[in-house]
């Protein structure tokens, strides 16, 4: 028994020794993003940065079908050997709240690597309605109950659920009009037919700066970078309110912890870069690297909150 034993440890020190030496040499082949209906613009950068420092091509594999589950499920159900990514979004984890059964476990069935990017949400009115901030526009609701509305890009969106979610904190009624997309929902508020948005930051900005909108505040915890001199919704009247988007990786759950240090290490770096920074900023976005673990608290967080808002404001999708 004892030389079985003193076998079975060389074994196993044999083959962490491999594993070792297989995540020194990732990638040996070339490496696929499955992106569902979120911009691909991040996943190229980026991917862009790994080829030049790996020598492996990153391939963009869009699915954007079924609001980013199809993605998904080729994803979870792909071989766990680090050559399969999903670029995750915020959107993820709402997921879990609105559709009970899901062909995958978000948390069981992926393992985080890092997030990479925050992306906040503005809160923007049509120029004509007679509100200048946040305060105004919840003393106007109040005034005309159920008068007021915003249009999100369809129903269990990000930007429906954060519009539901300021409605429940700031004790107001506005009615939802969902669209098929953001360009449809933000071309109806640029007319003048839908009163208000949460759009986020690269859609809705560039409207601001050419006063076809007007902004209130940004939905996140701090003011942003891209809109310095807009306040939060919480410091203007919403105390707690807090919403950002969010993109990052995943990997099939099983994936081998060194080769998720090594897809960290080089999605850390190439995040880093200043040229990549420049242009994440000029798309509204703010580099965000995390661990591991972060990004998987971050996921499980946001999976509590957002089934919160869905299951009180009674959130259906289509």
């Amino acid at each position: 028994m004892k030389q079985l034993s003193r076998f079975a440890v060389l074994a196993l020190a044999m083959a962490a020794a491999a594993g070792s030496a297989s995540a020194q040499e990732f990638p040996v082949k070339p490496v696929r993003i499955l992106i569902g209906p979120a911009p691909d613009v991040l996943a190229r950068l980026v991917g862009q940065k790994l080829t030049e420092s790996w020598g492996q091509q990153i391939v963009i594999d869009r699915r954007p079908a079924a609001g980013g589950i199809v993605a998904a499920e080729t994803a979870a159900k792909s071989p766990a050997d680090g050559y399969t990514w999903l670029l995750t979004t915020g959107a993820y984890p709402t997921l879990v709240g609105l559709y009970p059964k899901l062909p995958f476990d978000f948390v069981r069935d992926f393992a985080p690597v890092s997030l990479l990017a925050s992306i906040p949400f503005l809160l923007v009115v049509h120029p004509s309605l007679p509100a200048k901030d946040i305060g105004d526009l919840i003393r106007l609701a109040r005034a005309r109950p159920g008068e007021l509305n915003y249009a999100s890009s369809g129903n269990g969106t990000t930007a429906h659920l954060a519009g539901e979610m300021f409605k429940n904190m700031a004790k107001v009624k506005i009615v939802h009009v969902p669209y098929k997309g953001t360009v449809e929902g933000m071309t109806e508020v640029i007319s003048g037919q839908v009163h208000m948005m949460f759009a986020i930051m690269q859609a809705g900005y560039p409207h601001v700066q050419g006063g076809r909108l007007k902004a209130l505040a940004v939905s996140g915890a701090r003011r942003s970078a891209a809109a310095p001199k807009l306040p939060t919704i919480s410091e203007s009247g919403v105390p707690g309110y807090e919403f950002t988007s969010w993109n990052g990786i995943h990997v099939p759950a099983g994936t081998p912890k060194p080769v998720i240090t090594r897809i960290h290490a080089g999605l850390v770096k190439a995040v880093a870069l200043p040229d990549v920074r420049e242009r994440m900023a000029g798309l509204g976005m703010e580099v965000a690297g995390s661990t591991p673990d972060e990004l998987g608290a971050l996921v499980r967080s946001d999976i509590v909150k957002w089934g919160k808002v869905i299951k009180e404001a009674g959130v259906k999708v289509d």
